[in-house]
């Protein structure tokens, strides 16, 4: 008879998505995952079955918790011009604790080329983000927030390229004045 879970599966999920925003998903070794769960080798083989598929719910869960705001905010009432600052200012402003940088950026750069089932993730995410943001644009488009000949599409996919622009160079040690300047020169574009 298998004995029962002692542990909390979201929360080792959760200090795994840590683990690998910090170090990214090669640099993680099973070592890592361990200290930074409390678990051992065998529940971790046991419950994830591999660190691919560890990596799989720590990206989903990271996807999640990250998207659900991000689309609230663009469905919401604010002008359109303030759902993109709130956007560009969500780089900068890190919560306490987190890793810099985006686990999705990373993710997209280390594995996005040479594994289908992530980059399918991934992919899936930049959509839905995407849409959100066409939507937004579109409608701010049609009433006047923004100038008719601007393409909602275009700056949707330039709003998603300097955030994630924002987010590396976040990660390679950008001061806060920097990363404000980006935001405030991509706000004028606008």
């Amino acid at each position: 008879m298998a004995r029962p879970r002692m542990f909390d599966e979201d929360r080792a999920v959760e200090a795994a998505m840590r683990a690998f925003w910090d170090a990214g998903y090669e640099a993680t070794s099973t070592q890592d995952l361990c200290e930074a769960t409390g678990l051992g080798r065998s529940s971790i083989y046991n419950t994830f079955k591999s660190k691919h598929d560890l990596f799989e719910k720590a990206l989903r869960r990271y996807m999640s918790d990250r998207t659900a705001p991000i689309i609230a905010l663009l469905e919401g009432p604010l002008p359109v011009r303030e759902k993109i600052r709130a956007l560009l200012w969500r780089v900068m402003d890190t919560e306490a604790g987190d890793p810099i940088g985006c686990l999705v950026v990373n993710a997209t750069v280390e594995l996005g080329p040479r594994d289908p089932e992530i980059a399918d993730q991934l992919a899936r995410n930049l959509d839905r983000r995407k849409d959100a943001l066409v939507a937004a644009l579109t409608s701010a488009r049609r009433d006047g927030e923004i100038g008719a000949d601007r393409d909602p599409e275009a700056l949707a996919q330039f709003v998603i390229a300097v955030i994630g622009g924002m987010q590396v160079a976040a990660r390679g040690g950008a001061t806060r004045a920097t990363l404000e300047q980006i935001a405030t020169t991509a706000l004028a574009a606008l």
